[in-house]
């Protein structure tokens, strides 16, 4: 079973979408304690890629496309009430300043190449959306690296050069050019593919088909 998400760091339904598929897995391990586990790869899809790299203040960007934080605490109440039944308490109130992506991305690419990208996407959402961070700051990025298990000086060398960018602009317009239009995006067994931050049962049921349909597969 192989999963590919396509998710972007500051995504508060990814996140939500990143638990309700860890949900889905438990289930589906517990049901084939015998089977190989699923391998899921996470892949780059930014939300705002006109951003300037250096990102911009959170209540600028909150007022641009909002139109204000009345209208904005209204949107994220309901992502708040999601995100608590998946176990996550966002703090939006926070986030200080809203990054451009492409940085983020590169360290998601550098920690799978090392088999470490969950940890990775994993340190990123919670350092972004519970933790205050800026991830605009190479530095920042960087103790987030070390803390997803990543040699730090490794990532600070890696982050002051452009090594990966077109790579993940690539992947970015490939998303894009194949339907994508928002995320979480995943798609299982390269065959079905679901939007959204799906329940967990949702998840698991379309795991189930993409199964059936290899097992009924010709050999």
């Amino acid at each position: 079973m192989q999963i590919d998400v396509i998710s972007d760091v500051v995504c508060p339904w990814c996140y939500i979408g990143k638990r309700n598929l860890e949900a889905a897995l438990a289930s589906w391990r517990e049901q084939h304690p015998d089977d190989e586990a699923p391998q899921v790869n996470w892949h780059p899809f930014q939300l705002n890629p006109d951003l300037p790299e250096t990102g911009m203040p959170r209540a600028q960007y909150i007022a641009d496309k909002f139109g204000g934080p009345d209208r904005a605490k209204e949107i994220y109440a309901r992502v708040s009430g999601a995100g608590r039944k998946a176990g996550i308490e966002f703090n939006f109130d926070g986030i200080v300043r809203q990054p451009n992506t492409i940085d983020p991305h590169r360290l998601v690419h550098l920690a799978g190449e090392q088999g470490k990208q969950d940890e990775m996407v994993e340190a990123l959402f919670r350092s972004y959306f519970l933790d205050e961070a800026d991830l605009t700051k190479a530095d920042t990025l960087a103790d987030i690296a070390a803390d997803a298990g990543l040699d730090r000086e490794q990532v600070a060398s890696y982050l002051a050069t452009d090594q990966d960018k077109p790579l993940i602009h690539n992947s970015d317009h490939r998303a894009r050019t194949i339907g994508v239009q928002g995320v979480p995006f995943f798609i299982f067994n390269q065959r079905y593919a679901v939007s959204g931050a799906q329940p967990p049962d949702v998840l698991l049921d379309v795991m189930r088909k993409a199964s059936e349909e290899v097992a009924a597969a010709p050999q």
